[in-house]
């Protein structure tokens, strides 16, 4: 097992360094999941744009397994276009998963708690047993949410192992990534969002990267419960 730094460790790490660091840990979960077991997420935002790009250079050119997305129905159109522009280009094998028969149960949006668990946590869940998963990568990063600050690089969770290379990255890391690496990007960023959300339930910031909270404009009564999502599989 790779060897679990803190985030005091490696600030002072180079972008290198993380690169390489997140690149040992995905071929950890390939050699360990590498046979159908491991799928990875794809939200359309920066952070697991990051991390599908190490794991298509870990795949040598081609992101080696499926590429999981929640369809929540209230997401902005532009990610979901971004979504599929990703997916066509670099050939993902996506999967998106919507938990329809929970959208008919509640209003979207109003009761926070019971819409992200019945539309968030409730479908990866769904997901990951109809497909036999055994492990899911996600883009969660130490220094995004104070519910993150003491993740792992491989955690349990109910029914799977959450795999996260880019723990140790920041906020200006992702975007230095994705300058050095020419990445495209949702274009939402450049209109001042800095995380994104549902739609009913995101804002544009009022600080610039790498100030601030990076998801104030993210709604906060979620945030406050970021806890207790997580501990139900939420990433």
């Amino acid at each position: 097992m790779s060897e679990q730094p803190t985030i005091k460790d490696t600030q002072d790490w180079t972008l290198e360094q993380k690169e390489e660091k997140s690149l040992e840990i995905i071929r950890e979960a390939l050699a360990k999941w590498g046979d159908g077991k491991l799928a990875t997420t794809f939200t359309g935002g920066k952070d697991s744009l990051v991390m599908l790009h190490l794991f298509k250079r870990a795949g040598e050119g081609k992101v080696p397994v499926p590429v999981l997305n929640l369809d929540t129905t209230v997401k902005f159109k532009t990610v979901l276009e971004f979504r599929d522009r990703i997916a066509r280009e670099w050939d993902l094998d996506l999967i998106i998963t919507t938990n329809t028969e929970g959208a008919r149960e509640i209003r979207i949006a109003e009761d926070k708690d019971k819409c992200c668990h019945v539309m968030k946590t409730t479908a990866i869940n769904m997901a990951v047993e109809e497909h036999g998963w055994q492990a899911l990568a996600t883009g969660v990063r130490w220094d995004e949410q104070p519910a993150r600050i003491n993740d792992v690089y491989f955690s349990e969770v109910p029914g799977h192992t959450r795999v996260q290379p880019i723990l140790h990255f920041s906020e200006l890391d992702i975007w230095a990534y994705i300058d050095k690496y020419d990445l495209p990007y949702c274009e939402l960023y450049d209109q001042g969002y800095r995380s994104l959300g549902c739609e009913p339930c995101t804002q544009k910031s009022t600080k610039p990267r790498g100030e601030g909270f990076e998801r104030e404009g993210r709604d906060q009564e979620k945030e406050e419960i970021m806890d207790q999502l997580r501990e139900l599989g939420y990433f």
